[in-house]
């Protein structure tokens, strides 16, 4: 396969992948994560409470350029996911593979469920994916060179990673486990693994430096997120969803696999095969989400690719048909899981054929329980519906009575929306102590008018004389289903003190 031919079919496919992707970006609203992060745009820093930056500068360009639009907000996971798709061609003409191994390893990638959801959202996840295929990528130069000078790019790419996802380190950890254990470990002893470290150490150095000043709430966070959703998880389910997160694609990636595993033939890159397996052992043990491992899947669509066409050949060759149609057919039948086709009410009866006849796993959430359409959808819808309701409480007030006014937000789900989606109601920013939102509220509340969302009453009626319901969210497809807005003014004594005890409780656990 030549250059010009090589180009042709990749940019051919990545067309292809961004038209899915600009078509359905929109059709349901933004994600709850996506908004908070969308909002770190506004806060730029070194570090947050629940993610390194690398994001908040993606908002930051965002927001600066295109402003607050849906679609200007899924752009950048449209195109690092178009750029996974170059890397992967790359890969396999790397190894040696041509036109048809191109194709089926992109066309792996492109109709995985898991992958065309990770596409669509702004969050770190796709951006990780990215950082270690690329990681990845250049380890196998370095396999295939021999060059030693290739681990300056690799630290350079594990210290942007590490801004990024911090479990890029992980895969590091993984990467030399595999090395050592496989023929290339000689590579490992050069003075250039020093010189990586150490570029490594120095991009990865503001965070860290923010982390020790904050009294790292990144610790604080994973014990959060093991107390309220790692403890849920369920190996038995972890090692299922490994199968099924991909599933369209399991006739391309598991040969990918076995190929470097057993085959003598492609010995030299034995240690991809380590390095996954490796990677999903580590997140296994330590209760991991089941997609904490999808970095490493998209190198087994590359070998995958590759295996079809360099040993499925002669009369082996209709076998080839048989996947791509295969993987056709899943992916077509799975497509409502991965990407926003269907309104929400279609894909509740959907869904829940899916649970009857296939499996309940794709509707079970980070708690352990099932809903009736993935969790992720869930997070995707009351959000303009809050906004509105939130601004008729707002546009209740006159002008004085607007500039003494917080609108208080229980949880960065909440205030994201309010600060996404009321900026067309000329909505003031939500405060919220909840995630990132705690470094950017005040230390106490002294205002006069409150606009509160809550679920219940709460401590309502304990904080305020007067206070009105103004509206409800009535959806059963919306997460926070029974979300309440109220009006509150003439607080009681209590409020002021109430506020700044909670608010400096939580400051004191994240050490801000």
């Amino acid at each position: 396969m030549d250059r010009k031919s090589f180009w042709i079919l990749t940019f051919g496919l990545v067309l292809v992948n961004l038209a899915i992707h600009f078509l359905t970006s929109t059709n349901y609203e933004l994600h709850r994560d996506e908004m908070l992060y969308f909002e770190m745009g506004n806060h730029l820093s070194w570090g947050f409470a629940s993610t390194p930056p690398f994001i908040s500068f993606l908002a930051f360009i965002v927001k600066n350029i295109f402003g607050y639009q849906e679609f200007c907000v899924k752009l950048f996971p449209a195109l690092f996911g178009a750029s996974i798709l170059v890397l992967i061609a790359l890969f396999i003409k790397e190894i040696g593979g041509k036109g048809l191994g191109v194709f089926t390893g992109c066309f792996a990638f492109m109709i995985s469920t898991a992958m065309l959801r990770t596409c669509s959202l702004f969050m770190p996840v796709i951006f990780e994916l990215f950082f270690w295929f690329l990681f990845l990528f250049f380890v196998l130069k370095l396999i295939n060179r021999q060059n030693p000078k290739y681990w300056i790019w690799i630290g350079i790419i594990l210290g942007i990673g590490f801004l990024n996802k911090y479990s890029i380190l992980i895969l590091g950890f993984s990467t030399t486990i595999a090395l050592l254990i496989s023929e290339h470990r000689k590579l490992i002893f050069s003075k250039y693994v020093l010189y990586a470290a150490l570029i490594s150490l120095l991009i990865v150095s503001p965070n860290v430096i923010w982390q020790i000043n904050h009294n790292f709430p990144v610790i604080t966070h994973l014990h959060e997120l093991y107390r309220t959703q790692l403890v849920y998880v369920s190996k038995t389910a972890f090692l299922v969803d490994q199968l099924l997160m991909n599933f369209t694609a399991i006739l391309i990636w598991v040969p990918g696999l076995i190929m470097v595993l057993f085959y003598k033939s492609e010995k030299k890159y034995r240690l991809f095969g380590y390095i996954l397996l490796i990677v999903v052992f580590l997140f296994l043990v330590t209760n991991g989400k089941s997609y904490y491992t999808l970095g490493v899947y998209a190198i087994m669509f590359a070998f995958g690719g590759f295996f079809v066409e360099k040993y499925l050949i002669g009369n082996l060759r209709i076998v080839n048909y048989l996947i791509v149609g295969f993987s056709l057919l899943t992916g077509m039948i799975n497509l409502p899981l991965g990407l926003q086709v269907l309104p929400k009410e279609q894909l509740g009866k959907y869904c829940a054929i899916f649970s009857k006849y296939v499996t309940t796993a794709p509707m079970r959430g980070e708690n352990n329980n099932y809903f009736p359409i993935p969790q992720d959808y869930m997070d995707m819808s009351g959000w303009k519906e809050l906004a509105g309701i939130v601004s008729v409480a707002y546009n209740k007030l006159d002008m004085n009575q607007k500039k003494d006014c917080i609108i208080y937000a229980n949880n960065y789900g909440q205030a994201g929306a309010i600060d996404f989606y009321g900026k067309k109601y000329n909505l003031p920013h939500a405060t919220s102590i909840n995630d990132s939102y705690i470094f950017w509220a005040p230390d106490s509340l002294s205002a006069t008018n409150y606009i509160v969302t809550d679920g219940h009453l709460g401590d309502i009626p304990e904080l305020f004389n007067n206070y009105i319901e103004i509206g409800e969210i009535k959806d059963i497809y919306f997460r926070e289903n029974g979300l309440k807005v109220y009006l509150c003014n003439h607080p009681k004594p209590l409020l002021n003190q109430f506020f700044k005890k909670r608010i400096r409780e939580n400051k004191e656990v994240y050490g801000f």
